[in-house]
């Protein structure tokens, strides 16, 4: 009796045709967006903290700016060349159970490093560990929780999913340098292993691969069986990788990208930081300043999206960079010991900067690749975390090299001039253009 009553409230029938016998008042499928967007937020600790290591490690353990930028650069790298797979991993071995280990890496990794003595333990631990850990939940898994839950609201959700990370740093910034500053950075990567372990169990409690694992249709959909575990997918990634390749668009697309990831990530996530303390600046004020840019970035990304749907994305990107480009030649007069008008202008217009080209980005994807734009599109982003590795590093040797960022800074805004360039000769698609379907 018991059991006839759970079927009938709680399982499905057996055919797609009839869908589930019940439908909640609340749908699971906003519970799973809501665990997921704390998973977000639960990873924008880690992806904090690396700014804040450098003058510390440096000053503690006496390594050079440049070790600790190959450090932070081999995260960066795997994060973005692990994207492309992590939607695979997903279909293969499901949402659940690939999220709850890529926490426990990264909170492995994480809390490794109070241990180290020697550079290579902060390549292996921060870098390799947690950059696969980050990287297996980049892009791909507010993606394929959206593209399995939703079918109305998909717009909001990507969203708001996609501004969880904003709120992440907004949170743990402030928290992370007041730690480093005040109790040294030991306590702040204990945080960050803490943090990443805390989701672990709301993950695995609440997170769901499927709609029909409660039996349930998606919000706005009709109910399907779950489909069986996709093999294949991580060659057809590659397969993608090497039809796009043979495009102009997708090096124009991928180099522009790769200058983004490197005039933020790389740059400013990582350096700016130690480069306000080099004027004088407290950390924690300069933290303060980062975590400002998280709030902007998710007005600019909004803005962004409603820009693309009504002008060019070509000249979108190039006004982007252009501006970006810009505001970096402006910075080494602004940096000063204290915060003052200036320098809020420039933090204000980098945030809404930060990720606007995301949205121009992905539309050109779609327009020249058609139905592989999203395997491609997880190619491009790879670009633009190696981008972002190649200057974490080269920032912190030039640092070390001229005892200063200025040249850091400019050669940054050079590279935003051509990033500019690139995305203006990207050529109109071709009536009928884009990779086949299933390449």
């Amino acid at each position: 009796m018991l059991g006839d009553m759970a079927q009938t409230t709680e399982t499905p029938a057996r055919t797609p045709e009839d869908g589930p016998a019940r439908t909640p008042r609340v749908h699971r499928a906003w519970f799973v967006a809501a665990v997921t967007f704390v998973t977000i937020i639960g990873a924008a600790a880690f992806a904090s903290l690396p700014g804040l290591l450098i003058e510390p490690l440096h000053a503690e353990l006496d390594w050079s700016r440049g070790t600790i930028g190959f450090a932070v650069s081999v995260n960066l790298a795997l994060y973005g060349l692990t994207a492309p797979f992590a939607a695979a991993l997903m279909d293969r071995f499901g949402i659940r159970r690939v999220v709850a280990v890529a926490l426990s890496v990264i909170a492995l990794g994480a809390l490794l490093t109070v241990w180290m003595t020697a550079p290579w333990q902060l390549v292996l631990y921060w870098g390799i560990l947690v950059g696969l850990g980050s990287g297996s939940m980049a892009l791909a898994f507010a993606a394929t929780v959206t593209n399995r839950w939703f079918v109305a609201r998909r717009g909001l959700v990507t969203g708001v999913l996609t501004a969880a990370g904003a709120s992440g740093q907004l949170i743990f910034l402030p928290l992370l340098s007041w730690l480093v500053e005040h109790h040294g950075w030991r306590p702040a990567s204990v945080t960050v292993a803490l943090s990443a372990l805390a989701v672990v169990p709301f993950v695995w409690l609440l997170l769901r691969d499927h709609p029909a694992d409660v039996g349930l249709a998606p919000y706005g959909g009709k109910y399907e069986a779950k489909p069986a575990p996709v093999t294949g997918a991580a060659r057809r990634a590659v397969t993608v990788l090497f039809k796009a390749a043979r495009t102009g668009p997708f090096w124009l697309l991928a180099g522009s990208f790769a200058i983004c990831g490197a005039s933020t990530n790389g740059l400013i996530r990582t350096h700016f930081v130690p480069a306000a303390h080099d004027h004088g600046m407290p950390i924690t004020a300069a933290a303060g300043l980062l975590a400002v840019i998280g709030v902007f970035d998710v007005v600019g990304t909004v803005a962004s999206g409603w820009f693309t749907d009504r002008f060019s994305a070509r000249r979108l990107l190039a006004v982007y960079y252009a501006l970006r480009g810009i505001s970096l030649c402006f910075l080494p007069i602004l940096l000063a010991p204290s915060v003052h008008p200036p320098m809020l202008f420039f933090i204000v217009f980098y945030g809404l900067d930060w990720v606007a080209t995301v949205p121009p980005t992905m539309a050109l994807c779609r327009e020249h690749f058609g139905v592989d734009s999203a395997i491609v599109f997880g190619w491009v982003l790879a670009s633009h975390q190696v981008g972002a590795a190649v200057v974490a590093f080269a920032g912190g040797l030039a640092r070390d090299a001229f005892g200063t960022y200025d040249v850091v800074w400019y050669a940054s805004g050079a590279l935003c001039a051509a990033a500019a360039l690139m995305a203006l000769v990207i050529s109109r698609p071709r009536p009928g253009a884009g990779l086949p379907a299933g390449a």
